[in-house]
């Protein structure tokens, strides 16, 4: 069961950078052409934003069951911060104009792909 888990919490981990990258690619692309984020965009950020808390249940499940991170702590931590990151920054994106949301938004995708890319190599 814990190899399971594991490996889903793995697979989910790169799945998520990868998820990270390309929106901000994406919304890099609309920042520079001057274009409001498309409701795609918004609504595949918002699915990242959600799968990102599925992911720590994961590792959490993982961990309750006896599995254990190289590094414990840091890599819970980088797991917390996009879980509270990414809402909050939609949340922060819909008080402004459309550039800023745009330049919100593509800024948190990238930003949590960070996050994401550490988790993953703190394993």
């Amino acid at each position: 069961m814990i190899e399971t888990l594991s490996f889903l919490h793995g697979y989910g981990a790169r799945v998520l950078l990868v998820f990270g990258l390309l929106l901000g690619l994406w919304g890099t692309y609309h920042y520079f052409r001057n274009e409001r984020v498309s409701g795609g965009f918004r609504s595949t950020y918002l699915i990242m934003t959600g799968i990102t808390p599925v992911q720590g249940l994961l590792g959490l499940s993982t961990l309750l069951l006896g599995g254990h991170p190289t590094q414990g702590l840091l890599h819970m931590v980088y797991g917390i911060f996009a879980t509270l990151f990414l809402p909050g920054a939609y949340l922060y994106s819909r008080s402004g104009n459309a550039r800023r949301e745009t330049l919100v938004l593509a800024g948190a995708s990238w930003i949590v792909s960070i996050a994401f890319f550490r988790g993953i190599s703190t394993g």
